[in-house]
């Protein structure tokens, strides 16, 4: 990505000569090697950098116009200049997105290091031993056959005419492993784990190994269940996959677009078990390669959605915070129209008591779902409804049994309401930070 003031002083000499007086321009950068193994050989190596800017330009009559680039030297920015000038007079004449009344409020805290990326042949090492490592855990596990593990720089900026200027660069490596099972008269089973962290070298492979092991060995002695109503409590992956299936209910825009379960008005309202609150904190500290701003140059915050069930606030960009009154959450999207949508989630017990304490020690005849499948099918985001299949156990004080499969259905809006209990420890997820949930009862079909 070439020098951010460089880019700046580029796009005010070209406005000028445009006769362009009011623009923003986005742009990241993500520089990625991943690697998967096959049985004991590399099966793909893959490098990519993948950048782009966007431009905003309004005219005279303040319609917007945008363009997205992949160039960003003097010629490509005059060229995308141009043509978001042209494009502005088919702008919208409604709602036409504007600054952020924040994208010049100083953030405090500074940019990330990158940390060095390590050579591939080091990443195909590591990813080698794991996959060997799997094979020989149990007899019965046949083979690993998804598993990644990648590395990635990025780096990100925003400027605008009225002098903002934000930029930041950070690091992830990430590790997956996904491993199956073959045995003589079974059904093959499988299971995964992830792993993320800032390097290689800090990245906990071991524990994803261990994970993944455990889990699939676990699924071995598998069982029918009958359908029926259960008490169901929801691993913390599990329970993000819902709760991101049905984030429409924080968003400002699908709620000024009408495609929400929430109206404007629902702020204020018990929408949930009084033991349970969810905050949008992307600046969290497990959250590995936090973003400080968002595309349109508004700092990132804890935002809290649900506090002691009661539903706080949405998540906003520039245009839906004018719109309803509110303030940017640093939410927005850039593009030809800015979208919203949630940075990461922590989920956590409220002081609320709850009436009972819950544990799988003790619990008889609960259902742990692990992870929810065909979530883009089996998901009626504006009807709230949800029917997926899922892995997961019976588990009857400590003893856990797998399910062979079933399907789990219900309301999520009555699923919020239904928790009954929110465990203390909360697990670092792809998608946030949560604990297990417990929730009343639930509708399973089995065999």
């Amino acid at each position: 990505m070439p020098n951010i003031t460089e880019i700046a002083t580029y796009a005010k000499e070209n406005a000028e000569k445009l006769g362009i007086k009011k623009f923003d321009i986005y742009g990241s950068s993500a520089d990625q090697t991943s690697v998967q193994v096959d049985r004991g050989e590399p099966k793909q190596v893959k490098a990519s950098n993948l950048s782009g800017v966007t431009v905003r330009v309004w005219n005279e009559d303040n319609t917007m116009g945008v363009t997205t680039t992949t160039d960003v030297d003097p010629k490509g920015l005059e060229l995308a200049l141009k043509t978001a000038y042209e494009a502005s007079f088919f702008g919208v004449k409604e709602n036409v997105p504007d600054f952020s009344p924040e994208a010049t409020v100083p953030i405090d805290h500074s940019s990330e290091e990158k940390v060095p990326q390590v050579p591939v042949a080091q990443l195909i090492d590591s990813l080698l031993i794991a996959e060997k490592e799997l094979l020989d855990a149990h007899p019965a596990i046949k083979g690993v056959p998804y598993n990644s593990l990648a590395q990635r720089d990025i780096d990100r900026f925003y400027l605008n005419s009225d002098g903002a200027m934000r930029t930041e660069s950070h690091s992830v490596a990430s590790v997956y492993l996904y491993s199956k099972t073959e045995e003589d008269g079974k059904k093959p089973r499988s299971a995964g784990a992830f792993r993320i962290s800032k390097g290689l070298e800090d990245l906990d492979i071991n524990g994803c190994i261990k994970e993944t092991a455990e889990k699939t060995i676990s699924h071995l002695n598998y069982e029918k269940i009958k359908s029926g109503k259960y008490r169901v409590v929801f691993s913390p992956d599990a329970f993000l996959s819902l709760l991101g299936a049905f984030s429409n209910i924080f968003n400002a825009q699908s709620i000024l677009d009408k495609q929400s379960l929430s109206t404007p008005d629902d702020l204020g309202k018990q929408i949930a078990s009084p033991l349970l609150s969810v905050a949008d904190d992307a600046l969290h500290p497990a959250n590995i390669g936090a973003e400080a701003f968002d595309g349109e140059g508004t700092p990132t915050r804890r935002i809290s959605l649900i506090e002691n069930g009661v539903l706080t606030n949405f998540l906003h960009s520039a245009g839906t915070a004018k719109r309803m009154n509110a303030t940017p959450t640093g939410h927005a999207n850039i593009g030809a129209k800015v979208t919203v949508s949630p940075n990461f989630y922590h989920v956590f017990a409220t002081s609320a008591t709850p009436e009972q304490e819950l544990n799988l020690e003790t619990a008889e005849n609960v259902i742990l779902i692990d992870n929810l499948q065909a979530l883009h099918a089996g998901v009626k985001a504006l009807q709230g409804s949800f029917s997926l299949p899922f892995d997961g156990w019976l588990v009857n004080k400590g003893e856990k049994v797998s399910i062979e499969s079933a399907t789990v259905a219900g309301d999520f809006l009555e699923v919020l309401k239904s928790i009954i209990f929110v465990e203390q420890e909360a697990e670092l997820t792809p998608g946030g930070v949560c604990p297990r949930v417990w929730v009343d009862e639930l509708s399973i079909t089995g065999e």
